[in-house]
């Protein structure tokens, strides 16, 4: 068998894991049974110098056909010249290509556990054989250190694991560009170290190896591909519960891919190269910007690919000034224009090839963890200047696991790795927070996800029905419901109503005023802390006066829900005018009404709001004015009652004073203000939800400021 289809079994076939985060396709009926491979009916005795198996070992016949037992192909005869390896396979290799490797690197054979002592005879690498793993200390193994030094807890798996994980990571990556002297210069050619004696060494690419599919699987917890500072990736590909590890998508023995098991979900499935062409409903975006949103991510990563490959190139001739080339096949992979080892590295072009490489190496990455390699891709392109403008990085915000509202808890305040939500986040932040909300009532800790998953939505013991929701608790306490009540004053459920179980904010009405009990309105008071909404209060600015969301002042009148195209209702809920999944709003369902699909151009009345003289702009831009004039006002009372205010709405603290630190003269009334000013900015849907309701609530903070209002009308 040639080396290329015995890599092709040893790594595609190892870690299937998980085929991204939500479920699509119709539902399968499950086998009543599994089908097993069939011994045959007179199993040889398999003998070597290194081992012996009879008839009667179990699962003899399924390991016989699996490449771990290929063991007159490459993998495992590579070192058989003798000339050239005359002690056999050398101790960095012998871990996982022999069996007496990987015992000695467990301590099993009774040396220090950690490492191999030393090389192995060439005639003793006879496969990956039941000893290997079948052994008192393998059997109690749950745990393994990636390259990266990050050591993760993985139950069983940590046989796989400990040589499907690759040999390189980005601290590896970076420690050698460090070594050569070159992290503060991206663009430079590194330059060359010489040694005492004159002779001069090359920075050299990193080769991650092969098949690093727990790499792949694991993503920003052991950091196998190189990731960019500054840049959110995904963690484990948690994909479903009993698919998310090597032994629940692979037969551990003939190492296949469980492929009848996917059928179960997903359709169309008959076979390994179909899973090529799943592609869940998370997966929303044009990841390669080829037009085609229906393709299985396998195809969105080979796009990105040959991308980044035509970038890299491009780069390596424009600005590390020789030509380079790629062969998969041929070591070494990059070569220049002679065919021999490329010289021209720079920081930036290791990094982007060493990603590249990675991609390409574990043949089942689409599978085990497609979001984090078209995440590396992404980065790598746009690291090395390419255009980006219709490529695509990160899914929908409920499937963003790459970004801060998913990666916020991984680390600790130390950064030592935690990948655990606190009670207070769990809810909204997590896949598996607002089932354990809407089963028990509280909020608890939770793991750390990519986003959601489809059971963070729909209920798994009635598939696909979603959650049953009757009715929400807003912070200010009031409950509501999109269905509304039934005759006998009973909540009706609505499918909404799950939406707004986040969509809501923290902070109300309410919350301010218990804040703000007691104290004069005009006077700073350091013990005020800034009350902040939170992001996306959606749910709240629909519901207006009936949950008071925003700050609403004493005396004033606001109003409740919009109901929009009210008698009938029809777009004044969250699946009305969103996707439920990409989560984009239907422009094109406001042309039902509206002459137009952009909602910023539309307004409800013919006043002048905000005294510009224009009737005809979209009440958006009545707002923007509105936010303006609050703004100034915020800042000249400020001015004038303890001290400069600054605000930026993408950096905390939000509010700050002239030296960049927390604002801390805050005054009754300019919290109130400032907390309706934030919302706004937090809800960039608000012109939409319930403009009235906005155009009420900053009038009215403008006013109680000492801001001029005199050509505003307030609705």
């Amino acid at each position: 068998m040639s080396l290329k289809k015995v890599l092709i079994l040893l790594g595609g076939m190892l870690v299937f894991g998980a085929v991204l985060a939500a479920c699509g396709g119709a539902q399968l009926s499950a086998p009543t049974s599994q089908p097993q491979p069939t011994a045959p009916a007179a199993a040889p005795t398999v003998e070597s110098d290194a081992f012996t198996l009879t008839p009667d070992t179990p699962f003899l016949a399924e390991w016989l056909g699996s490449a771990h037992a290929a063991v007159d192909d490459l993998p495992f005869r590579e070192w058989d010249d003798k000339d050239e390896n005359p002690d056999g396979v050398p101790a960095t290799c012998a871990k996982c290509h022999t069996s007496d490797g990987y015992r000695d690197f467990l301590g099993a054979d009774g040396s220090e556990a950690g490492k191999v002592d030393s090389a192995v005879a060439a005639s003793h690498s006879q496969g990956i054989q039941c000893v290997a793993c079948h052994n008192d200390v393998s059997v109690a193994k749950n745990t393994v250190k990636f390259p990266s030094g990050v050591t993760i807890k993985a139950g069983s798996d940590s046989r796989c694991m400990d040589c499907h994980q690759g040999r390189e990571s980005k601290v590896s990556v970076d420690a050698q560009i460090e070594k050569f002297g070159a992290t503060n210069q991206p663009d430079a050619v590194v330059a060359p170290l010489k040694a005492d004696d004159g002779k001069e060494s090359f920075i050299g690419f990193n080769n991650v190896h092969y098949y690093a599919a727990a790499a792949t699987l694991y993503g920003g917890m052991t950091h196998g591909g190189y990731e960019y500072d500054g840049k959110f990736y995904d963690s484990k590909n948690t994909h479903t519960e009993g698919y998310d590890s090597c032994v629940g998508c692979h037969d551990p023995h003939t190492l296949q891919v469980k492929v009848d098991q996917c059928a179960f979900c997903h359709e169309n499935v008959a076979e390994i190269d179909d899973l090529k062409n799943i592609r869940m409903v998370s997966s929303a975006p044009d990841y390669d910007g080829d037009g085609n949103y229906q393709e299985g991510i396998y195809y969105e990563i080979e796009g990105l690919r040959k991308i980044l490959l035509k970038q890299i190139q491009k780069y390596s001739t424009e600005t590390a000034g020789a030509e380079l080339k790629y062969d998969p096949d041929k070591y070494p992979y990059f070569s220049a224009a002679d065919g021999k080892p490329y010289r021209n590295w720079t920081p930036r072009l290791l990094k982007a090839a060493y990603n590249y490489q990675v991609s390409l190496k574990d043949p089942g990455a689409f599978a085990h963890g497609g979001k984090y390699v078209i995440e590396l891709l992404y980065d790598s392109i746009a690291d090395l200047g390419g255009d980006t403008a219709k490529l695509a990085r990160n899914d929908a915000g409920h499937f963003a696991g790459g970004t801060e509202p998913f990666r916020h808890w991984d680390l600790d305040s130390e950064g030592a790795p935690v990948y655990e939500v606190e009670a207070a986040c769990a809810k909204c932040h997590s896949a598996t927070g607002l089932p354990q909300f809407l089963q028990y009532g509280v909020n608890l800790p939770a793991e750390s996800a990519n986003g959601f998953m489809c059971s963070t939505c729909h209920n798994e013991k009635s598939w696909p029905q979603r959650y049953v929701v009757n009715s929400v608790t807003f912070p200010s306490g009031a409950v509501v419901s999109f269905g509304g009540k039934d005759a006998d004053g009973n909540y009706v459920a609505d499918d909404s109503n799950l939406c707004i179980t986040c969509h809501q904010g923290r902070s109300s009405t309410s919350t301010v005023n218990k804040v703000l009990a007691n104290k004069d309105l005009d006077t700073p008071d350091a013990k005020i802390n800034f009350q902040n909404i939170h992001y996306f209060a959606a749910g709240a600015t629909l519901f207006g006066a009936d949950v008071q969301g925003a700050y609403m002042y004493d005396g004033k009148e606001y109003v409740g829900q919009n109901m929009h195209a009210s008698p009938e209702g029809r777009m004044n809920k969250c699946q009305s005018c969103h996707d439920v999944h990409a989560l984009e709003p239907k422009f094109e369902a406001c042309q039902t009404c509206h002459d137009t699909t952009d909602p910023t151009t539309i307004r409800m009345s013919d006043i002048d709001y905000d005294g510009d003289g224009d009737v005809t702009e979209g009440v958006k831009g009545e707002i923007d004015t509105f936010e303006a004039a609050l703004l100034k006002a915020m800042y000249a009372y400020a001015e004038s009652h303890g001290g400069k205010l600054a605000y930026d709405a993408n950096v905390y603290p939000y509010f700050s004073n002239a030296e960049g630190k927390p604002y801390k003269a805050w005054t009754p009334r300019l919290l109130k203000a400032a907390f309706n000013y934030h919302y706004v900015q937090k809800d960039p849907g608000a012109y939409v939800h319930n403009p009235k309701f906005v155009l009420q609530f900053l009038y009215d903070s403008i006013q109680d400021l000492g801001g001029d209002v005199s050509r505003f009308t307030r609705p």
